[in-house]
């Protein structure tokens, strides 16, 4: 189902997030990851006035990652931001993030090291996607099957996916486990 017509309205803002994974000739992997915020209007704050389409945020980050999910390396600068030669001094702290892994903690681990102060509230959001863009990169190169010793990855990880569910047992029917009314999870 489609979003409905909206009334009349006009844009003030546009915020593009895009990431790409890729695969590197060592075997590792990068995700790369931009955040972009634009008026439609001249936006006039402290420090000047952007035009309009002018990037108020135009943020990068890079990670890379080995086969099992482990940052080796973080990259992040800011090109864009509110107020220049302030913003973008936080992004050497995104090192910080190496030897971390994207499904053990990273969220928390964010959390905890950029917070607040000790963080850049766009950098810190636009990393918080990179789990999933790790996924879907590696999902890319595995044939998705039902024929392997284990639970393929995806199940129970989403409401679509939920293992006593019709799409398990439509496309995952050695995985299908239906729900016994009264037990406990």
């Amino acid at each position: 189902m489609a979003l409905p017509e909206p009334g009349p309205r006009r844009r003030l803002h546009t915020r593009r997030i895009e990431a790409e994974g890729y695969l590197r000739d060592d075997g590792h992997f990068e995700l790369d990851a931009t955040l972009v915020d634009l008026k439609d209007q001249d936006y006039e704050i402290l420090s000047g006035v952007r035009a309009a389409g002018s990037p108020v945020h135009q943020m990068r980050v890079r990670l890379t990652i080995d086969k099992r999910f482990n940052v080796l390396d973080a990259i992040a600068d800011t090109e864009w931001a509110p107020y220049t030669g302030y913003c973008e001094t936080i992004a050497p702290a995104y090192r910080q993030l190496v030897g971390l892994n994207l499904f053990q903690g990273f969220r928390k681990a964010m959390r905890e090291r950029f917070a607040d102060v000790h963080g850049c509230t766009h950098l810190t959001e636009l990393l918080l996607t990179l789990p999933t863009v790790a996924l879907q990169t590696f999902a890319t190169l595995i044939r998705e099957d039902d024929s392997g010793d284990r639970k393929p990855y995806q199940l129970d990880r989403c409401h679509a996916l939920d293992s006593a569910g019709a799409a398990a047992q439509r496309y995952y029917p050695r995985w299908y486990r239906p729900h016994v009314p009264g037990e406990t999870e």
